[in-house]
C-alpha cells in the first residue's frame, strides 16, 4: 500500500510542477534571461581577470622577477618560478570559461583560452647560455676545424650589425644573427665535436593554453541556465508558429 500511495504522490508532484511550467509565460522566461546574461557576463569577466592576473605572473618570472617585484638572479629559481607560475595558468584555465579577445591580422578574434604568448626574455637566456657554451666549445677546437673558427667569422659579421642596429648582446636580432651564420658551416665526420650552439627552438618558448567551451564553475552553469531557457523559448516560439499556420489551414 505505502509504495502505491508513493507512486500517486510522485506523480502527482509531477503534474503540479508540470502546470507551474505551462502557467510561466514566455515573455516571463525573456524577462529572466536579462538579469541571467548579467550575471554570466559577470563570471565570465571574473574568470578572464584572474586568468589575466596569472598570466602577468607568468611574465613577470619570464623577466626575472617574482609576483611582487623582486629581482632573481639564479636561473635555477627563474626557472622553477616559470614552472610554477606556467602551470597555475594552465590549471586555472583548463578548469574555466575563460573568453578572451586576441588580435591577430589586424582584426580581434574570440578564443576559450589564453591565447599565444611567448616567454622571449627565457628563450634569450638559454639562447645566450648556447652561444657561450660554442664559443668555449669554437676557442678550443678552432685548429681541427675545417673552416676555421666559425664563432670569430660570425662575430665578424654580426658584431658591426649589431652596433649599427643598436642590439645587445642577447637581443633576437644578435642572436638569430650568430645562429645562422654559425649553422651555416657545415661539420664533417672527423669533427666529433658539435661545433654550433644548440639554440634551442623558439617553439619550446610559445604557450597557448585552451579553455573549455563550458566547465562546472559559476560561469559555467550561468551559462548552462542561459541555454537551458534559450532552448525552451525557441520551443515555445516554433510550436506558436505551428499551431498559427495550422489554424490558418483548418479556416
Amino acid at each position: 500500500m505505502g509504495g502505491v500511495f508513493g507512486k500517486k504522490e510522485h506523480q502527482e508532484e509531477k503534474q503540479r510542477l508540470s502546470q507551474l511550467f505551462k502557467q510561466i509565460k514566455t515573455w516571463q522566461l525573456f524577462l529572466a534571461l536579462i538579469p541571467l546574461f548579467f550575471l554570466t557576463a559577470t563570471f565570465l569577466r571574473f574568470d578572464h581577470l584572474k586568468m589575466n592576473d596569472l598570466k602577468t605572473k607568468v611574465l613577470q618570472a619570464d623577466q626575472g622577477k617574482t609576483a611582487d617585484g623582486k629581482e632573481i638572479t639564479s636561473q635555477e629559481e627563474i626557472d622553477h618560478n616559470l614552472k610554477t607560475t606556467l602551470t597555475e595558468l594552465k590549471k586555472y584555465t583548463e578548469s574555466h570559461v575563460v573568453v578572451n579577445f586576441i588580435e591577430k591580422n589586424g582584426r580581434n578574434s574570440l578564443v576559450f583560452g589564453t591565447g599565444p604568448f611567448y616567454l622571449e626574455n627565457q628563450y634569450n637566456r638559454k639562447a645566450t647560455a648556447a652561444l657561450a657554451e660554442a664559443e668555449n666549445k669554437l676557442k678550443n677546437t678552432g685548429d681541427t676545424n675545417p673552416n676555421g673558427n666559425v664563432f670569430a667569422k660570425a662575430m665578424e659579421v654580426c658584431k658591426p650589425k649589431a652596433i649599427a642596429n643598436g642590439w645587445a648582446w642577447n637581443s633576437p636580432g644578435y642572436l638569430n644573427c650568430m645562429t645562422g651564420i654559425i649553422n651555416s658551416y657545415p661539420t664533417t665526420d672527423q669533427i666529433t665535436t658539435s661545433l654550433t650552439a644548440n639554440i634551442p627552438s623558439t617553439s619550446l618558448y610559445r604557450y597557448d593554453f585552451s579553455s573549455p567551451v563550458w566547465a562546472p564553475d559559476l560561469a559555467g552553469f550561468a551559462l548552462l541556465i542561459c541555454l537551458i531557457l534559450i532552448i525552451i523559448i525557441l520551443i515555445r516560439l516554433l510550436i506558436f508558429v505551428v499551431l498559427r499556420i495550422a489554424i490558418l489551414f483548418i479556416k
